[in-house]
């Protein structure tokens, strides 16, 4: 059974004219346990709206989203929130970073709604979790004292530190150095390899797209495979 699968999702917005923006088109995906799945697209094409909806922050204007085999039109706020806390990792790609929290304490956040071992080593595990994507040396940095790719790599660490059953990452090579960026992506893919999680990325890079094992092209709203075959209604 996939982890994540959606059928027929579409989402429009309605103008200020009251014409209709159709921005995802009767879109059909799943995603296993393990699988590392690219969605490719130019600026504009709906990837980040894709995205959202994946991850339950957003809802589609028709369709269905199943995650673990549990149909979510169906939940309420609280439920999704539950879900997505425990269940989803999101590297954003603005960060997202809370300013008032150093880098320790923003990936140690995630940690705040666990259970057992997980709290109460919050802060080990997030300091862990820094090392790995090499900020060891900036545990107490706030966010205005980070680059931007410090701050990337802080937002990423933050999406693992849960072990997450589905990891999205939107652009998360964007703000980073082709050597930094390689480093990234390698240690996305080791922690989905060592908990069986489903890694979705969201990418204009040929060279991350190429990681993936299936790779999506989303054009105007149709999610289509890199052969052609088509995941939208003609």
């Amino acid at each position: 059974m996939s982890l994540i699968e959606i059928s027929g999702v579409s989402k429009h917005v309605e103008l200020p004219d009251g014409s209709r923006l159709d921005i995802l088109r009767d879109i059909n995906m799943h995603v296993d346990s393990g699988e590392h799945v690219a969605v490719v697209g130019r600026s504009g094409s709906g990837k980040t709206t894709l995205l959202n909806i994946l991850g339950l922050l957003d809802s589609p204007s028709s369709g269905e989203v199943v995650f673990d085999g549990v149909h979510t039109g169906k939940l309420g706020k609280a439920t999704l929130d539950r879900t997505r806390g425990r269940g989803i990792g999101y590297v954003f790609q603005q960060f997202n970073l809370l300013a008032g929290l150093n880098a320790r304490e923003n990936v140690m956040m995630p940690l705040g709604y666990a259970s057992g071992s997980a709290f109460w080593r919050r802060k080990q595990l997030a300091e862990t979790m820094l090392d790995r994507v090499g900020l060891s040396h900036r545990l107490d940095s706030m966010p205005d004292q980070l680059s931007g790719g410090e701050q990337q790599r802080v937002a990423i660490a933050r999406a693992l530190v849960r072990r997450p059953r589905m990891i999205l990452a939107d652009e998360p090579t964007g703000a980073l150095d082709i050597e930094t960026g390689t480093t990234v992506m390698e240690l996305l893919e080791e922690v989905s390899t060592e908990n069986g999680a489903a890694l979705i990325t969201i990418t204009h890079d040929p060279s991350v797209a190429e990681l993936a094992l299936r790779r999506l092209r989303l054009d105007h709203g149709v999610l289509s495979d890199e052969t052609g075959a088509t995941h939208a209604a003609d």
